[in-house]
């Protein structure tokens, strides 16, 4: 477990939100990053998982059941707030606002995505900049690595699972590919990132 290099890639800097992306095996993937975080967490944390389109999503109730922390499904114009965990919706792009407030649209499929990773990610680098973490999960295509990138461009500490480790790896690859991350890590030292959030 190299705890020394997720303690130095987050020396000197306060976190203040936490955004995930990932595709196929994501659900499997949080259910091992998520639960466990405490139920005063210092950071929001906001979800994207591609859905099919006109299909309620469940995952907020799925996770409720194993979480300590607040889940719920994002709205539109309500204010992020720390300690909860968002999920976004089957059917809308999620973006957050520079008031750090969720918005919904109804704008076209970003790699066949809507919700798509980029999408949030991209806004979520506007408005946290160096205060967010930006995590990329397994999937099977490019969606989240742009968004990633943008993440890091902002200032905004990056991670993306390893490869190697992921049910599908193409949309880590991806992100590899476009832009470096900070770390690359398992899903196991991942977790111990968020939860070193805490004391951070």
């Amino acid at each position: 477990m190299n705890t020394s290099q997720i303690q130095a890639a987050l020396a000197g800097r306060t976190v203040e939100a936490v955004v995930i992306g990932a595709s196929a095996g994501g659900v499997g993937a949080l259910l091992r990053l998520l639960p466990g975080l405490p139920a005063h967490y210092p950071c929001a944390v906001v979800a994207v998982l591609h859905l099919p389109e006109g299909r309620q999503s469940q995952l907020a109730g799925v996770f409720q059941q194993r979480m300590k922390l607040p889940v719920r499904e994002a709205r539109d114009k309500e204010d992020l707030a720390s300690g909860t965990l968002y999920f976004a919706g089957s059917g809308y792009h999620l973006s957050v606002e520079l008031d750090r407030s969720f918005s919904l649209s109804c704008e076209a499929p970003v790699h066949f995505a809507r919700p798509a990773i980029d999408y949030l990610m991209a806004s979520a680098a506007d408005a946290y900049g160096p205060a967010l973490v930006g995590i990329l999960l397994t999937g099977a295509n490019q969606d989240g690595a742009a968004g990633i990138a943008a993440i890091g461009q902002a200032g905004g500490l990056t991670v993306v699972q390893d490869p190697r480790e992921a049910e599908v790896p193409t949309m880590p690859q991806e992100a590899i590919r476009l832009r470096q991350p900070d770390l690359v890590l398992p899903l196991d030292e991942i977790h111990t990132l968020l939860m070193m959030l805490e004391n951070n």
